[in-house]
């Protein structure tokens, strides 16, 4: 079975019985705003911002959104810190990433003791719709973890057959990336790749299908595997993709958003509760997308 697409996830979230509190750090941004007004009419999201609340009032102000339908936290002079603390003190159920830079947002959600750190591997994990192809995969690590050993990376299969099944996949199908489909020892994250396939065998990650090394084009064209004699059950078939490093994943992500018809967003996993997370270059389709996603995984 498929995973859900954009259009199922915001049917989804239009049945939520009630608006689900969301706090954004670095609220001062216009897509921000409006992609959270757009939810809370929806009747998605109840917004919460942090930030220089001047600045949040001046945008609000020149998109015509009635920023009293917001609750605005006192200014404070770290606004990770304070949208983080909504999440772990249970006023807010998700946390979004806003006009901030990713370091800074890390700082807070891995403070040991004010954070949102559950014990596992963090990472991104991005939901890409190709509406040419009819095809929706997950992708990941694309914008946390720089270079994930073994372990993180067996985490990282946990994390991402655990959202693909919240995403109505109860099988997925896991492709461990890399530049070429061959074990070598030239390439090591291709060596890593089969190591966690045989994990995999053995039962380790539960109902998904996990094949590996596979090159993009062998992870998502079904042609590619017949004209290079490859087959499998995940051969142009990839539910969710693992990257081998956060270069490899980045460079790819943003080759599809940048160059394809495609919808995509984003979120963390790893955390205790779901982050809204994608880049500040976004736009407000894109931040309305990351939160149906998120909303699903609740």
């Amino acid at each position: 079975m498929p995973l859900k697409s954009f259009e199922e996830l915001y049917a989804t979230a239009d049945k939520l019985s009630s608006p689900v509190p969301v706090a954004a750090a670095g609220g001062a941004d216009s897509t921000v705003i409006q992609a959270l007004e757009l939810a809370r009419r929806r009747g998605w999201v109840k917004p919460i911002l942090t930030g220089d609340l001047q600045a949040i009032r001046e945008r609000a102000d020149s998109l015509d959104v009635d920023i009293s339908q917001f609750q605005l936290i006192e200014e404070e002079p770290d606004s990770a810190r304070i949208a983080v603390k909504e999440v772990k003190e249970g006023r807010a159920q998700l946390l979004m990433k806003g006009q901030i830079s990713t370091p800074y947002l890390m700082q807070a959600i891995l403070d040991k003791e004010h954070g949102l750190r559950s014990g596992k591997t963090i990472g991104q994990i991005v939901l890409m719709e190709i509406a040419k192809d009819q095809r929706s995969f997950l992708m990941t690590d694309t914008g946390v973890t720089i270079d994930p050993s073994v372990k993180q990376k067996t985490e990282l299969v946990e994390s991402v057959v655990e959202v693909a099944q919240k995403l109505s996949c109860p099988n997925p199908r896991i492709a461990l990336m890399s530049a070429t489909e061959k074990v070598t020892a030239a390439l090591p994250d291709t060596q890593v790749a089969d190591e966690i396939v045989q994990l995999a065998n053995q039962g380790e990650f539960g109902e998904c299908i996990v094949q590996g090394p596979l090159s993009f084009d062998l992870a998502y064209a079904v042609d590619a595997g017949v004209k290079k004699g490859i087959d499998g059950d995940v051969t142009g078939a990839a539910d969710a993709m693992i990257f081998p490093n956060l270069l490899a994943a980045n460079l790819t992500v943003k080759g599809i958003m940048y160059t394809a018809a495609c919808q995509f967003g984003g979120i963390l996993c790893g955390t205790s509760s779901p982050v809204v997370f994608m880049s500040r270059a976004d736009s407000v389709e894109t931040r309305l997308n990351s939160l149906a996603y998120a909303l699903h995984l609740l």
